[in-house]
């Protein structure tokens, strides 16, 4: 029986491995202390996700801008948009944080929906392209699909959540 457990050891460890290579963290260690900076402040907390995602998108319109990058392009459309759906799941989860701790969100929740609104329109634009090949469209079909799903999805969250503290106002957090 040892000799199986020594198998199964290092098989569990290699799998291990490879989805840790492939689950990376789509924030740099700069942004991670940056979110750490501001664990104590909603607004700018969520501001910060926003922009981060922002980042990612401009990224994704640059690479599809260049036509000298084509080789390998589709798959860094691919990881660009698997990293920019995990930032806004993020951000979709501290607003819900914030929100259970009666945090104003109100201002920054303003913002939010007009960034998600404009990634819903760039986010088509990308889906509905043209002048892309087939392999490379095929090769970040599935995370193009899951940004629309997730940026549709948390859009509809942000506008209840603000919704929500615009008509009750008096229950969130007074700041001294």
């Amino acid at each position: 029986m040892r000799p199986h457990r020594i198998v199964a050891f290092f098989l569990l460890l290699a799998c291990s491995a490879a989805y840790a290579d492939k689950h990376r963290d789509p924030l740099t260690n700069a942004e991670v202390d940056q979110v750490r900076e501001l664990a104590d402040q909603p607004e700018k907390r969520i501001l910060l996700y926003v922009q981060f995602a922002k980042a990612r998108m401009l990224a994704i319109e640059q690479l599809r801008a260049d036509n000298k990058l084509k080789t390998d392009r589709g798959k860094q459309i691919h990881d660009l948009l698997e990293d920019f759906t995990t930032i806004i799941d993020e951000l979709d989860a501290n607003i819900d944080m914030f929100d259970r701790q009666h945090e104003d969100l109100r201002k920054g929740l303003k913002e939010v929906v007009e960034a998600y609104t404009d990634w819903q329109l760039k986010l088509r634009a990308i889906k509905e392209a043209t002048d892309v090949s087939k392999e490379e469209a095929h090769a970040y079909d599935f995370p193009l699909e899951s940004a629309i799903d997730s940026v549709n999805s948390e859009l509809d969250s942000a506008r209840e959540t603000l919704d929500k503290q615009n008509k009750y106002p008096k229950e969130l957090v007074k700041k001294k």
